[in-house]
């Protein structure tokens, strides 16, 4: 059924009003999770007088039971979902005493573990300490006990290590080398006590970073044995905790999984209380429904004694904007993560998301036209959905089955030019039909680009007048830039530069230049007062004409370098059928410089460069030239979503 609504318009909502007893409020709630049909709003805001209704202020006595499982499932690592409970009906006290049984088991066997842990994290750093001053032939214990020397453990770079030839006068700037890395050089040295203070200061000069050994026991070999021996015991230990831990999961988890999905339903439900209204043993509450959806949810709320149910449209929100729920076909559903990215439409805008889906389908195929990449670009993406679930993966289908079709007319596959000569002499070409890099071509994809620009520029225009009307802010859609006046002007001067100059039509005579362009533009430079004197408002008058003409000059001025920037930058469309040509021919050449598998490892290892960096790029641009080129000029994106009441995994 919702399939079925118009591919141009957001679903349309009702404003709904539910009245009772507070006895029947939990009731009431509940429904609208189950239907997940009911936007809950501020009940006070849809009334004046606010003055005898107060708020429900408790406490949610499930949040806190739900936050400490949440936090015993991240440390055993559990990911639950949420799953139907209507048949597991627990009071709080028996949830609160099932949680605090098993996150207290839990914890003891969770403590335990990690507390090993720790001790073995310490153990292991220890043998990476000792590990490299392995080969010391001194018992460390020993050593530290000597009163007259101190020591230094510790690493030198390598090539401040060469500038100790320089104290070889100082017999006690020694450095005994232990083990090596890319970088340092592994030791200690040892000095007099009355001079380690000296050879310290030479060593820091040098870079030298002390590393301070905590166990000093014995011999750096025997050490590193005996620690070794330490964390395979606890390797052993821990492993057994973790069995005990995994034995009490898999006993306790449909339980758990099934208290979990409760405490999450209760604790939806109960914070959904913050938007209502009660006044002494009543409540309101206020919301907003699909308009396709309200009859069935006035039908299931029926069946609750001592409710009173109202609907209203949504254009009897004077205060209130109504919620945003898009509604595609599944054709072109993928593409609402655009839209979504830039802004949800408000309720009472055009959802541009067929627009973007037809147009960054055919500009994305244009610019990146080849047929093998096209087809692989198909199948990465249907990959990323299947096995990730990625949304971008049902974008990059129709790109790339575009592409393939574009490589088609081109006549281009993995950069080969003749692949598809056979089709076209079937078709009753002797060649195929367009060939990119020679000049005359390139014009024509040059013209062609900017003629796409000019079609674009135009349907966003159409767009923005029709979304003015459905908004009813006439002059907008009149006398707007992007209005009728913006059209006019713009197809005017369009039409009669092309009639013009390439068909030798003289049809820039005074009239058409002073009704079409100049009046237009006029129209344009005056549009706030022209819209003010339409909506009959007395005080359409600016406060100085002077300071509003000069004004409304650059801002005229303005709108016009945006209608040829915005036309010219889909020269970029142009530019990137030429970038791919000639990448390709790059490829081709240094293919060509090699020979047997050589030449072939070429072409795949720069197919696969190209594909990759080239589709990235093109994604980019045509999603540029969506936003800045077209959504600039009819779309504000400033739209609430519809977010209905919903129990779901935070």
């Amino acid at each position: 059924m919702r399939e079925e609504q118009s591919a141009v318009a957001v679903s349309k909502v009702k404003i709904a009003s539910i009245i009772g007893v507070t006895d029947k409020l939990d009731d009431v709630i509940r429904l609208c999770g189950q239907t997940q049909y009911f936007h809950p709003d501020d009940a006070l805001s849809f009334y004046s007088d606010t003055r005898k209704f107060t708020t429900f202020t408790d406490a949610n006595p499930y949040s806190d039971i739900l936050q400490e499982l949440k936090s015993l499932l991240i440390r055993i690592g559990k990911d639950l979902d949420v799953v139907d409970t209507r048949r597991l009906d627990l009071p709080h006290y028996e949830l609160k005493n099932y949680v605090e049984r098993f996150s207290g088991r839990m914890d003891e066997l969770l403590n335990q573990k990690e507390a090993l842990e720790e001790l073995q994290e310490s153990y292991v750093k220890q043998t990476v300490e000792i590990g490299h001053f392995v080969g010391l032939n001194l018992d460390l214990k020993k050593l530290a006990e000597c009163k007259y020397i101190k020591f230094r453990f510790g690493r030198i770079p390598k090539e401040c290590y060469e500038k100790l030839s320089k104290y070889e006068d100082n017999p006690y700037v020694l450095f005994f080398q232990c083990t090596s890395d890319a970088t340092h050089y592994w030791g200690v040295y040892i000095a007099p006590v009355e001079y380690i203070q000296q050879v310290d200061t030479i060593f820091s000069g040098l870079y030298f970073e002390r590393l301070r050994v905590k166990a000093l026991e014995s011999t750096p070999e025997k050490m590193l044995q005996e620690l070794q021996e330490k964390i395979s015991e606890l390797k052993a230990q821990i492993a057994g905790l973790q069995k005990q831990i995994d034995d009490n999961w898999n006993q306790e988890a449909e339980k758990c999984q099934q208290v979990f999905s409760k405490l999450e339903e209760l604790d939806t439900y109960f914070n959904i209380r913050k938007y209502v209204a009660k006044h002494d043993n009543s409540f309101i509450l206020t919301g907003w429904i699909p308009e396709e959806d309200e009859e069935n949810f006035r039908e299931r709320l029926s069946k609750i004694d001592g409710i009173d149910y109202a609907v209203e449209d949504a254009s009897e929100a004077v205060r209130h904007t109504p919620p945003t729920r898009l509604v595609n076909k599944k054709l072109f559903k993928p593409f609402e993560f655009f839209v979504d990215m830039f802004g949800l439409p408000n309720y009472h805008e055009i959802d541009p998301t067929p627009f973007v889906a037809i147009t960054y389908v055919l500009i994305f195929g244009a610019m990146f036209g080849d047929f093998g990449h096209g087809v692989v670009l198909s199948i990465v993406g249907f990959l990323m959905w299947r096995l990730k679930k990625m949304s971008i993966g049902r974008i990059l289908i129709p790109c790339g089955i575009s592409s393939a079709l574009f490589g088609i007319l081109f006549g281009d596959c993995f950069g080969f030019e003749n692949t598809f000569n056979p089709l076209y002499q079937a078709m009753g070409f002797a060649e195929k039909p367009i060939h990119v890099m020679e000049p005359a071509t390139t014009n024509y994809i040059i013209y062609t680009s900017v003629g796409v620009g000019c079609v674009m520029v135009v349907i966003a225009m159409a767009l923005n007048i029709i979304s003015g009307l459905k908004q009813k802010k006439y002059a907008k859609a009149i006398f707007g830039p992007n209005g009728v006046a913006g059209l006019v002007f713009y197809g005017s001067l369009l039409v009669g530069l092309v009639l013009q100059m390439f068909a030798g039509i003289p049809v820039m005579n005074a009239a058409y230049i002073i009704c079409l362009i100049i009046l237009p533009l006029l129209c344009i430079w005056f549009n706030e007062v022209l819209g003010k004197l339409v909506a009959r408002d007395p005080d359409w008058k600016p406060e100085k004409w002077g300071d509003y003409i000069i004004q409304g000059f650059f801002e005229t001025f303005e709108t016009i370098l945006s209608y040829a920037t915005n036309t010219m930058s889909f020269l970029r469309v142009g530019a990137y059928v030429l970038v791919h040509a000639g990448m390709m021919l790059v490829v081709f050449t240094l293919a060509e410089m090699s020979s047997g598998i050589g030449y072939v490892l070429v072409l795949i290892v720069g197919n696969a460069f190209v594909m990759g960096l080239e589709a990235l790029l093109v994604a980019i641009q045509v999603l540029r030239l969506e936003y800045y080129e077209m959504f600039s000029r009819f779309y504000d994106g400033d739209g609430i979503p519809f977010h209905p009441v919903t129990v779901e995994k935070h």
